[in-house]
């Protein structure tokens, strides 16, 4: 299984407060929270490499993409989105964090504005496991907090998630679903929402434990050749419509006449 963190990597640039929580990067703690769970063949890229970091032979050697951005989401390059899409389509998986949901790339995976409320106030978040039996749940208490964060609240304009593992309570008031899996083509998405960059969130011991259970859920797994499932193909594989499976008799070819 190989991995790749994908970080905006400008907030922890530009302002010193963030520099001093994640010093190399808030990639950087993830690879190392990962780690933590025995998952160590992980690569990052960021923003203002070359191709954002994603080459064309990182994406075909990528089972499961992590992806943090904020303030830059415009400047992704549209081509570079597509080729993430069309790998997800083909079974890489791909998780998505917090702010990452104004992203292109799950915008288009999810085909929805993925609008919803938010305020900065500082306010503690406690996270309910609402589907306990889920792998991404797996060694998590019944609900879990974190001290400080930014709230998301509802509406949370997306698809309806194929499975909703968490539930977050924020002390405002405000609900919001906050850990959400689908399916596209062969690939799995899985929405965490934690991640505000001004608060230690990626050093927090059940983050580590949701995103290593995460990583492991998205990994691709062996099956049937469906559409999209060849690499380095720019569209779906052909299935040939005509070819029966089983013998087709005569009177198959016969109207049905009523009356």
């Amino acid at each position: 299984m190989r991995v790749t963190i994908w970080n905006e990597y400008r907030h922890e640039k530009i302002h010193a407060e963030i520099a001093a929580l994640y010093p190399d990067g808030m990639h950087a703690a993830i690879k190392n929270g990962l780690a933590d769970h025995g998952i160590t063949n992980v690569g990052t890229a960021t923003l203002d490499e070359p191709e954002h970091g994603l080459t064309d032979e990182v994406l075909e050697a990528t089972d499961v993409m992590l992806w943090w951005g904020h303030m830059a989401h415009h400047e992704v390059d549209d081509g570079i989105v597509d080729k993430v899409q069309k790998r997800v389509l083909e079974g890489m998986g791909l998780i998505v964090l917090h702010s990452g949901h104004f992203s292109k790339i799950f915008r288009k995976l999810m085909g929805t504005s993925c609008s919803l409320r938010w305020r900065e106030a500082s306010e503690r978040e406690r996270i309910w496991v609402v589907r306990p039996g889920h792998p991404i749940a797996q060694g998590l208490p019944p609900y879990f907090e974190i001290p400080q964060c930014e709230m998301y609240g509802e509406l949370f304009d997306i698809p309806q998630p194929d499975e909703l593992v968490f539930v977050s309570w924020f002390e405002g008031g405000n609900v919001f679903r906050s850990g959400c899996c689908f399916h596209r083509g062969n690939g799995k998405i899985f929405y965490f929402r934690p991640g505000h960059e001004t608060f230690p969130i990626y050093t927090q011991p059940e983050i580590h434990r949701v995103l290593a259970n995460a990583v492991q859920w998205a990994t691709p797994v062996a099956g049937p050749a469906y559409p999209y499932s060849q690499k380095g193909s720019t569209r779906p594989v052909a299935i040939n419509e005509r070819e029966a499976l089983e013998p087709i008799g005569a009177a198959s070819d016969e109207r049905v006449r009523v009356g």
